[in-house]
């Protein structure tokens, strides 16, 4: 499989966020290596063959600015910039002077794993073929009428109109109920899974996101086949394989 073949070696001197960022690799299957200093990361490569370097721009010592050209002058490998500086001036410098893809603290988790997944895909097309092929045989992936969902990749695409997207919202829905297809949810625990949201949203909010998302994803969202109301219990999915009927 394509992630246990993934090594990214993380160049950051602050523990706590060293700490999260591993976490973050680990999530997406990947073996995180890290180094507190660019002096220290260039042991690491001595030792290891990694795939892609995600390097702090404020380091002690060398700074990861330097560090990022130093190893762009020797190798290939895909190159993340991780820092606080977040004009604008300072990101173009470092896409010019080293690095692959720039990222801003703080940052959402999401947004440097797509980072990350984007520049594996410039600098290791042979790792993508590997993966799109594994993600064929083994991706939790659903159809749903003219929709196919990746729920690994948090994709959503529809095959008749590329230019229709889900939002955020209603993405998190769909997988909210893709945790237990063909079972209901009750609209108190779609609230409870929103999180941070669940602040913001009461049951009418849950009602009117089943119905937006209903409009994208059935054909005929009056009959709908694919998110059904379960009288006093909640929204149940029913998937294309599921065979369910409206």
């Amino acid at each position: 499989m394509l992630n246990q073949k993934v090594k990214i070696l993380i160049v950051e001197d602050d523990p706590d966020m060293a700490e999260l960022i591993c976490d973050l690799v680990e999530a997406e299957g990947w073996i995180p290596v890290t180094a507190p200093s660019a002096e220290a990361a260039q042991e690491r490569l001595q030792q290891e063959t990694v795939q892609l370097v995600l390097v702090d721009h404020n380091l002690p010592g060398l700074s990861g600015r330097a560090f990022a050209q130093r190893l762009r002058a020797q190798t290939d490998v895909g190159i993340v910039m991780v820092t606080a500086a977040g004009s604008a001036a300072d990101r173009v410098l470092g896409l010019e002077t080293a690095a692959d893809d720039y990222v801003v603290k703080p940052f959402e988790p999401n947004e440097l794993a797509a980072r990350i997944k984007a520049v594996l895909r410039r600098t290791h097309p042979q790792l993508r073929q590997e993966r799109e092929a594994d993600r064929e045989q083994h991706s939790p992936s659903l159809k749903l009428g003219e929709w196919a969902i990746d729920l690994t990749e948090r994709r959503a695409l529809c095959l008749t109109d590329p230019a229709r997207t889900l939002t955020a919202a209603e993405f998190a829905l769909l997988e909210i109920l893709a945790e237990t297809p063909n079972m209901p949810v009750s609209r108190s625990q779609i609230l409870d899974r929103m999180g941070a949201e669940t602040d913001r949203f009461v049951d009418r909010n849950v009602d009117v996101l089943v119905l937006r998302l209903r409009r994208k994803i059935e054909r005929n969202p009056d009959l709908p086949r694919h998110i059904q109301t379960r009288r006093g219990k909640g929204y149940v999915l029913h998937t294309d394989e599921a065979g369910s009927q409206p």
